[in-house]
């Protein structure tokens, strides 16, 4: 593109117009592709917040990656966790007897999941400690049978901290009177809360060596060991990594294979909303085709004396596609700075209109969580940004085509 080409673009876009309209038009399609920039900017923090705080939530219960047996058994479990660790993006390994059971408390019986636990090892692979809301998670003595439970799972009980609940597993025992289940009595010694009802509901700590003896396995056996990684992203290679260091067979999981249903639904609904939203920008884009349409009939007379001067056909193009671009670029760069802005202060502006307007978005007693989470990502921002540039340029070249075509003869044949 020469100078004078671009050169004449920029003056044709700050130049006054005989229609007044046209500026306005030009005027609402920056705005348009600003605040749906904004908007898809915004929209795509917030999601990606919701996502980091679900995976952060489940991970902090859950593990990045499980070995366990391919019986429910695992024998020596000390040497696989050795093994394991011998990875270098492997941070911490701890055993665990995964079963399920019912408690049961003043003729109230729950569903859960039993999980049984090492509680000096176990802050190397999850963060349940700092999830307690009562007690702690080192009185799971073994022998004391101690257990912690979930918060919303002692709200549907009616328990507290200190009271005796029922532990029912359903390993049974051989009677006179037939095959009848194993009762054991546990004293509540603390509660959790990870703002996850799968996890509040219904999952139950007990230490490893009571889980152990409950569900009838030997001193040596668990049903597997949970990882730590440095890198929770890079699981899925780790877990292909570990299939041939580890001597016994196994079965390996990570948590993309384990929760993969939470994100994939939490993807295809920022997925959703992403198209949804990138029509705000698109309608605002082709807005340039009529502002240029319109330019186009107002410069004609501009058009033609330039082609006799000598311009030619491409160069007429190339100087509506400036002026069209440049509408483009401004919308896009404001809409990159406004939605940057609006998604890093997107708690500060919920909390504003909530207080004015006396209305509550996210109840904690619903939602677990008070402000609404965000997260930027480059990545996200400079797609955005360049689907919105990629738009508009498109928008320009149909008008900047029929500019180029403008007989000078019939332009100036009233003028």
């Amino acid at each position: 593109m020469s100078p004078y080409e671009l050169f004449i673009g920029l003056r044709y876009t700050r130049a006054k117009r005989r229609n007044h309209f046209i500026s306005f038009i030009s005027l609402i399609s920056l705005l348009g592709i600003t605040l749906g920039m904004t908007a898809l900017i915004t929209v795509m923090s917030v999601m990606n917040g919701f996502q980091k705080e679900v995976r952060t939530r489940i991970l902090g219960v859950a593990s990045h990656i499980q070995i366990s047996g391919i019986d429910g058994k695992l024998a020596d479990w000390r040497r696989v966790a050795e093994e394991a660790l011998r990875h270098p993006l492997v941070e911490g390994a701890a055993p665990y007897v995964s079963a399920q059971g019912m408690v049961s408390f003043d003729q109230v019986v729950s569903g859960v999941a039993v999980r049984g636990i090492e509680p000096a090892m176990e802050d190397k692979v999850a963060d349940l400690a700092r999830m307690m809301i009562d007690g702690r998670l080192d009185e799971l003595i073994p022998g004391r049978f101690g257990i912690v439970i979930g918060s919303e799972l002692a709200r549907v009980l009616g328990v507290f901290t200190g009271d005796k609940i029922v532990l029912i597993s359903p390993q049974g025992q051989v009677t006179p009177a037939g095959i009848l289940p194993r009762l054991k009595q546990f004293t509540i010694t603390g509660i959790f809360e990870a703002g996850h009802m799968e996890y509040d509901s219904s999952l139950v700590l007990i230490n490893l060596s009571d889980a152990q003896k409950l569900y009838r396995m030997e001193d040596d056996q668990v049903s597997g060991v949970r990882l730590k990684l440095h890198d929770l992203f890079e699981a899925p290679q780790v877990a292909r990594d570990l299939a041939p260091m580890i001597s016994t067979e196994v079965h390996i999981s990570d948590w993309s294979r384990q929760h993969a249903n939470y994100f994939r639904a939490i993807q295809i609904e920022k997925r959703m909303l992403s198209l949804i939203l990138a029509l705000i920008i698109a309608v605002a884009a082709f807005n340039i085709v009529s502002t240029l349409v319109m330019a186009v009939t107002d410069k004609q007379p501009d058009i033609a004396i330039l082609r006799t001067l000598g311009a030619s056909p491409r160069s007429i193009m190339k100087i509506f596609i400036v002026q069209g671009t440049l509408i483009g670029v401004l919308g896009t760069m404001l809409g990159v700075i406004s939605g940057v802005l609006l998604a890093y202060n997107v708690s500060s502006v919920i909390a504003l209109i909530e207080g004015l307007f006396s209305v509550r978005f996210l109840s904690p007693d619903v939602y677990f969580i008070s402000d609404i989470p965000s997260d930027p990502q480059m990545n996200d921002i400079v797609a955005v940004a360049a689907v919105s540039f990629v738009l508009t340029l498109l928008a320009t070249i149909y008008p900047s085509y029929r500019a180029s075509k403008v007989n000078p003869a019939e332009a100036l044949r009233y003028e």
